[in-house]
């Protein structure tokens, strides 16, 4: 499905939905009984310095029903009124919003009883939310016995919203693959947001998220895991965008460029 005409801006040739955050968390609920609208991908500086030099994420960031400005740089390169739309708050906002025209929910992804224990907290969280399945991927791309049970439980309990957890780029890949081919309403890739409001993650205090160092607090929680990722990739995201700012370097969206 070709990306509906919603204001977008160009951060290193992925294009970011400039929309706010209420906006797009109407839009979420608005798919109510509706199938197969898309995907929505949460562009951080990770993923689209990812996506710079994989061309295959690239065309799957810009296919998008929406990429939000998840990370607080893509907010600050903006547009003016450019809102941050955080995956954990989106979540939250979605699962809050939609009770009252019982939007009905799908939690895929995360280590084993992470998504479990994803439904228990949030149904407790806001009483007459609708979970109606999780599924725990394997560590490896699901085979075609897999593929097919997925497939027919989602095409049993029909959600609107398949949130996935999976981490970037490897859910931006699987809501690509299968978003045409599951019977729901919208894939939203969340990452992190399975881990922190499952517990099992500490999430950065709100005035930490606000200023731009969340991956710092979380490189501090998770070093191991993050710390290659975010000293490859921040300082590879930084002068990039100086040169894009700058004019010396042009980013185009179409591929070829």
């Amino acid at each position: 499905m070709a990306p509906p005409p919603f204001p977008r801006f160009n951060v290193l040739g992925v294009e970011v939905s400039a929309l706010g955050f209420e906006e797009t968390r109407d839009l979420i609920v608005g798919t109510k009984g509706q199938l197969r609208r898309g995907y929505i991908c949460l562009g951080t500086a990770h993923g689209l310095t990812e996506a710079r030099t994989d061309s295959d994420l690239r065309r799957i960031f810009n296919g998008a029903w929406l990429t939000t400005p998840d990370g607080m740089p893509l907010v600050w390169l903006g547009p003016p009124g450019t809102e941050r739309v955080y995956g954990p708050d989106l979540m939250l906002a979605v699962c809050d919003a939609g009770r009252a025209v019982r939007l009905r929910h799908y939690f895929f992804g995360g280590v084993p009883g992470v998504a479990g224990e994803l439904q228990r907290q949030l149904t407790v969280r806001f009483p007459g939310l609708e979970v109606v399945g999780t599924f725990t991927p394997p560590f490896r791309e699901l085979n075609p016995t897999e593929i097919d049970q997925l497939k027919r439980e989602v095409s049993q309990s029909r959600p609107d919203v398949i949130w996935v957890g999976l981490g970037t780029p490897k859910q931006e890949r699987f809501m690509a693959r299968f978003a045409s081919q599951l019977d729901a309403g919208v894939l939203i890739g969340v990452g992190a947001a399975f881990d922190f409001h499952s517990g099992r993650v500490p999430q950065a205090p709100r005035w930490i998220q606000r200023s731009g160092f969340e991956w710092l607090f979380r490189l501090a929680t998770e070093p191991r895991r993050l710390g290659p990722r975010y000293l490859r990739t921040n300082p590879m995201f930084a002068l990039r965008v100086v040169a894009q700012r700058l004019g010396l370097k042009k980013y185009p969206t179409s591929e070829g460029g």
